[in-house]
């Protein structure tokens, strides 16, 4: 299993190593010891999700405040997508910068996502089943996202507009601009 720091140093890129044959292969999908050695810390994931959504799906940009905020494993088991992590972090080197790697069912990499980034992914191909695990559980109060088409975060999500299918929900996301306002009165999210 190879793990190397992407562009964000703390968001992980993951490509297991395949062992195969005439009848298939064998992966080690999720190493704990490895990835903690990588993280520099321990982490504990609690619950897995997954989702199947069709070409042009948009699922983002969320993330959850403490006390619940939420790291994230994410891989493609069916499928190709866009996947993106935006850094929230108002200490961070990398505030308001991206990560956008393309993950899929052939090429098998994870990706890794702190606590302190909003999520999001976007379909690529005809459908994709998506999985990911989470470091602590859902809690719909601490439930928030952020506009995946804000200018300032100059996201391409490499489908045009008119191809995306967004819920009703993420299309009412937050500015940047007006995110910002709102973390200012939260002591310590960006810590």
């Amino acid at each position: 299993m190879k793990i190397t720091s992407q562009s964000i140093p703390d968001v992980l890129l993951i490509e297991p190593t395949l062992h195969g044959d005439e009848r298939g292969y064998f992966s080690e999908t999720f190493r704990q010891d490895l990835l903690e050695k990588a993280l520099g810390h321990r982490i504990h994931f609690v619950q897995d999700n997954e989702s199947k959504s069709s070409k042009g799906v948009l699922r983002g940009l969320h993330f959850q405040l403490p006390p619940y905020a939420q790291s994230k494993l994410v891989r493609v088991i069916e499928g190709r997508v866009l996947d993106v992590a935006v850094d929230l972090r108002r200490g961070s080197d990398h505030f308001g910068q991206h990560v956008a790697i393309e993950l899929t069912a052939e090429n098998k990499k994870q990706l890794f996502v702190p606590r302190g980034f909003a999520h999001g992914f976007v379909v690529l191909s005809d459908s994709a089943t998506f999985a990911y695990k989470v470091d602590n559980y859902y809690a719909p109060e601490c439930d928030r996202g952020l506009a995946f088409d804000d200018p300032e975060l100059d996201i391409d999500w490499l489908l045009t507009r008119e191809s995306l299918s967004l819920s009703a929900k993420d299309t009412q996301q937050p500015s940047w601009l007006d995110l910002g306002r709102c973390f200012d009165s939260q002591t310590n999210y960006y810590a």
